[in-house]
């Protein structure tokens, strides 16, 4: 059997996993692998500027690629300061790993320095967190990490390293080895039989897809079930891209933010909603009676504790979302009948005409709804879209066309601020890696959360990781001031002062980008035609900070069917 220190076992083993680039930051705890990398020289690396924004730069990398994304920091505050990105991530369903260096084995009980129980911490937000205690199980504990992050519900896995651990040889030979592999989940053919059958005996049945569509590569099955069963399809705000914002069977996102006129219209007069992927999160469903009414449902969700965590299903079916659609298809297929729906078909179609809330407005200030025209007008259908929460994630969610599956990211759970720097660069990063480094990545970004991470843009400019972030400056916490509403309260949101508040521009020029501030909404076009330029002849990231009006609102409500409208 081969000898090696178990560090380089273990870049191996990420090697053979498909990692061909990390996002982390050395220290003294994690030298050992970052030696073993070094030695390697076919793992890309890039310092983050805080591990926060590693863990959303892999994040960013998984959702882009559906690879498992890597973050590594050393001990302590490394550690810690890992976890909103891993709760993220286990809020999503996305596959990453986050490697910590950790004190020797002898010291931990003694409080050496930076010495935490990360593993006690990291627990709630992964689906496993670990220490390494032997050097012999090392390179099996990753490929179980691997493993268990792609498995079912994917999710986070977290792997912590003891420096006499990672110090050490053992034997190990990797040309006798390879990935564990992951088991798929099918579906059962009478819960497939009854699924169908429930559709056929619907007459106005809808689609709901989530995330967990574009997670399991089942976009294509999805829009062939929907067109070969004429059934209207709406997505979730984490399955924004799974059926084409253009296709004539989409109907639209339901929900009390996010949403479309239309969309609520017409899940409020369906009478069965198949949903698949989608976990019915509460800013989606609104209040449950109203949700719910006399329409049936049917749950498919690849993780049996999800069925029934919100309300019980008429049906109820475990199986990986591809799995099902396809299985779904077939059995429509057996039928040798045709199936269509014109009369429902016909009425979505006629709410999306006289229900789409319109986007044109030449008011001075700048109104959100012009932005997001203006975006739909510059970018083509290849741009992957970035953004995170507040009011200005809920205007993209309501007016921002989507056309591919994995080419609209929002952390819709979580919601972190600051997200969008930091995960543009990793799905930036995942384009260069499959040579696609010409794909433009747009960040939608507000001028509170900008500042929470905006130190990842020193990454951006040194690596050369170019986007285009377009910011709208309304100078407040927009969404809690809207929240405050209902208090009859306007405080400590307002976050005004000088001429502008920040100047954002000059935060940009600081780091080595370029910005740009826009007042008027016949100067946006230009500024986003300047922006897409600039980055790409300085392959750096480019800011259009557009001023809108500062007490705008976003729909909003308890219920999907009592919703305000902005």
């Amino acid at each position: 059997m081969t000898t090696m220190p178990v560090m380089r076992a273990v870049v191996e083993v990420l090697k053979s996993e498909g990692v061909d680039m990390s996002f982390g930051c050395p220290g003294a705890a994690i030298l050992p692998l970052y030696q073993a990398m070094e030695a390697d020289g076919d793992i890309g690396h890039l310092i983050v500027r805080h591990e926060e924004g590693a863990t959303h730069m892999a994040d960013g990398w998984a959702r882009t690629n559906g690879k498992v994304g890597v973050a590594i920091g050393t001990s302590g505050p490394a550690g810690t300061n890992m976890i909103t990105g891993l709760y993220t991530a286990m809020a999503d369903s996305i596959p990453i790993l986050c490697i910590t260096g950790q004190a020797p084995l002898g010291k931990l009980h003694q409080e050496a320095f930076q010495a935490v129980d990360i593993v006690d911490v990291a627990a709630p937000v992964t689906k496993w967190a670990v220490q390494v205690k032997e050097a012999a199980q090392a390179p099996w504990i990753f490929r179980r990490a691997f493993q268990i992050a792609r498995s079912g519900r994917p999710g986070p896995v977290l792997i912590d390293l003891p420096l006499d651990v990672q110090k050490q040889t053992i034997e190990w030979d990797p040309d006798l080895d390879a990935p564990l592999p992951v088991h798929p989940v099918e579906p059962t053919a009478p819960r497939v039989d009854r699924a169908l059958e429930m559709l056929l005996e619907a007459e106005k049945p809808l689609i709901l897809a989530g995330g967990g569509v574009i997670g399991a590569g089942a976009c294509a099955e999805l829009r062939e079930v929907a067109e070969l069963l004429d059934v209207p399809v709406q997505v979730t705000l984490m399955g924004k891209g799974a059926l084409d914002d253009d296709h004539r069977l989409n109907a639209g996102m339901t929900g009390i933010q996010t949403t479309q006129r239309y969309a609520n219209a017409s899940f409020l007069e369906s009478d069965l909603v198949l949903a698949v992927g989608a976990r019915f999160g509460d800013r989606h469903t609104g209040a449950l009676d109203v949700y719910r009414g006399d329409r049936k449902f049917i749950h498919v969700d690849i993780e049996p504790t999800q069925i029934g965590r919100v309300f019980g299903p008429d049906l109820g079916i475990v199986s990986d979302a591809k799995l099902f659609l396809s299985s779904l298809r077939d059995a429509a297929r057996s039928r040798s009948a045709a199936f269509s729906r014109p009369t429902w078909t016909s009425r979505i179609t006629e709410l999306k005409t006289t229900l789409e809330r319109p986007l044109s407005d030449d008011s001075v200030p700048i109104k959100p709804q012009r932005v997001f025209a203006e975006l739909n007008a510059a970018f083509g259908p290849d741009t992957y879209v970035v953004t995170a929460i507040g009011l200005y994630q809920i205007w993209s969610g309501m007016y921002q066309k989507v056309h591919k599956p994995r080419h609209y990211q929002v952390c819709g759970q979580a919601g972190p601020l600051g997200w969008e720097i930091p995960a543009a660069i990793g799905v930036k990063k995942a384009l260069q890696s499959a040579g696609r480094g010409d794909t433009e990545v747009l960040g939608v970004v507000g001028d509170y959360g900008f500042q929470f991470l905006v130190e990842e843009l020193a990454v951006a400019a040194q690596y050369r990781v170019p986007f285009v972030l377009v910011m709208l400056n309304n100078e407040y916490l927009g969404l809690i001031r809207q929240a405050e509403i209902d208090y009859d309260m306007n405080y400590q949101v307002d976050i005004h002062y000088d001429a502008y508040g920040t100047d954002n521009v000059t935060i940009m020029e600081g780091y080595g980008c370029s910005g740009r501030r826009v007042e008027q909404p016949g100067d946006i076009a230009e500024a986003i035609d300047w922006a897409r330029k600039e980055a790409a002849s300085t392959s750096r990231p480019v800011l259009v900070e557009i001023m809108v009006e500062r007490e705008a609102n976003s729909a909003r409500g308890a219920a999907i069917d009592a919703v305000i409208e902005p």
